[in-house]
């Protein structure tokens, strides 16, 4: 006879809901790389990708967020603030600050203190809320954060002290996207979450556009993709509906299920993804040190995820 708890066999199967959205979203949000740089070889800047990116993952969202509320509108209003919050830092900030980053320093060190923001949440929680990690997570910790840089491949790079400043403001930005993402007591559907960060950055990105600290160019190119060529609109539209409505609505989701812990370290996957991609649609070909650090950051995540599900389970059982 058994002896899990059907509270245990429901912990479990959330998490693997969880980790399946996680997944999907790590996976959504790494195609911007390789759909970005085609867009650039062709005109098109930063910030105008960026901008199109989040304006149109907004107003596809917007309608399904607002069918998901259900007209239960004091749930906006008791949670603008959030909503707005998570639109600033975990949208607006996370991609103004590492395109700012990129300016004064190499893509890679930049990267790399941008994702280290799943240690700051592991750090927030233990000293905010005293969520102590397990020995196992910090392990987990440890192979993701060395696989990490080997993946990133920071042979030969400098550090600047003002584009790392920009990029630790994109780490921030990026811990809070995690934290809010994982919290439960707000009774917003992901999908209105969601729709109100996107929202809200791509009003903000407009705003920096607009005075010039985002400067914008575009061009009506074809833009070269997997040995072939797309029409800018068509990559415009898979920027917006993947890379921004897909990746954040399921990082919300995925959120809820795994706790903020897990998800950030989940996110991680995204590296991983970011450099299969773009091997498979730039040609750009991994070298074998990037390899082994994809294994390492991949086994990380598994050891965070199965000592967060451990850990979700005694609860569980102790409830």
């Amino acid at each position: 006879m058994s002896t899990v708890t059907p509270d245990t066999r429901t912990v479990d199967a959330g998490r693997r809901a969880g980790l399946v959205l996680a997944v999907v979203s790590a996976v959504a949000f790494s195609l911007s790389g390789p759909l970005a740089a085609g867009m650039f070889a062709t005109g098109w800047s930063p910030g105008a990708v960026v901008l199109v990116r989040v304006a149109v993952g907004a107003l596809v969202v917007l309608p399904l967020g607002v069918v998901a509320l259900r007209r239960r509108w004091g749930l906006v209003r008791r949670n603008l603030r959030l909503i707005v919050v998570y639109g600033v830092l975990g949208v607006a900030a996370t991609q103004f600050c590492y395109f700012a980053a990129v300016q004064h320093m190499q893509v890679g060190p930049a990267l790399l203190i941008e994702y280290s923001a799943p240690a700051a949440v592991v750090v927030w929680l233990w000293l905010r809320h005293g969520q102590r990690p397990a020995p196992a997570t910090l392990g987990g910790i440890a192979l993701a954060a060395v696989g990490l840089v080997l993946v990133l491949d920071l042979t030969g790079t400098s550090v600047d002290l003002v584009g790392a400043g920009w990029a630790l403001g994109a780490m921030v930005g990026a811990s809070a996207y995690f934290l809010i993402n994982a919290r439960l007591d707000t009774g917003l559907p992901p999908m209105t979450l969601a729709a109100g960060g996107l929202t809200v950055g791509a009003v903000l990105l407009g705003m920096l556009a607009a005075v010039g600290l985002l400067p914008v160019s575009a061009s009506t190119a074809a833009v070269p993709l997997a040995g072939g060529t797309l029409p800018w609109w068509a990559v415009l539209a898979l920027l917006g509906l993947v890379t921004a409505g897909v990746a954040y609505t399921t990082g919300v989701a995925a959120g809820r299920r795994l706790g903020a812990r897990a998800g950030a370290f989940a996110g991680l996957l995204e590296v991983v993804s970011a450099v299969g991609l773009a091997w498979l649609l730039l040609g750009e070909l991994p070298r074998g040190i990037q390899l082994a650090g994809g294994a390492l950051v991949l086994a990380g995540v598994v050891v965070v995820q199965l000592a967060e599900a451990a850990t979700a389970r005694r609860l569980a059982a102790a409830a």
